[in-house]
């Protein structure tokens, strides 16, 4: 899935693993849960999540590499949220999808505008140290800046899906289920 911060990856990404019986795969979680760890890891990632910067392409590869691996294998289908998000982490999911014989069916694309965004993140109540003011707004030029361009490499590959995610979450993913179920009655 590509979507900039707040359009709603988690959830979907949740709901649709459930659907289709694959595992949800979100950097997101992962990056937290390293960094509540307090490891060595976690201390360098939590630099990167409370400035809202992008955490370096070759630690993210380190952290997702070996559960999209073990995914592939396992269920033979995953759901990536928050990777890739930049080029060189889309060629190198290219490059772990023929390690395991894999490759994307669709790239969902959940649009929604700034404004939602900027409401919705400022009001999750996770207490995420992402989620506030200056740091919102960093998050979604980030995203603008590093992982929109994405949209351009998938759309190349005839893969990319775009669902409006400013609706209400049970109609995002009504819509999202109608655009993947044909693909899962291909598989």
């Amino acid at each position: 899935m590509l979507a900039p911060p707040g359009a709603g990856k988690g959830t979907q990404g949740e709901r649709i693993a459930q659907r289709y019986g694959v595992p949800h795969i979100s950097t997101g979680d992962m990056f937290r849960e390293e960094a509540a760890r307090q490891s060595p890891t976690g201390e360098r990632l939590r630099g990167y999540l409370n400035k809202g910067d992008l955490v370096p392409d070759d630690l993210v590869l380190e952290l997702v590499h070996d559960r999209i691996v073990a995914a592939a294998r396992e269920t033979g289908g995953y759901v990536l949220d928050g990777f890739p998000r930049t080029l060189p982490q889309a060629e190198a999911a290219a490059e772990i999808g023929k390690e395991t014989g894999t490759s994307p069916q669709a790239v969902l694309y959940l649009d929604a505008p700034p404004d939602v965004l900027i409401r919705r993140l400022g009001g999750r109540g996770e207490n995420r140290s992402d989620d506030i003011g200056d740091v919102i707004r960093h998050r979604i030029d980030v995203y603008a800046e590093y992982t929109r361009p994405l949209l351009d490499y998938y759309q190349g590959r005839g893969l990319v899906i775009t669902i409006d995610a400013a609706q209400s979450i049970d109609d995002v993913s009504r819509a999202i289920f109608r655009a993947l179920d044909g693909y899962a009655a291909d598989t």
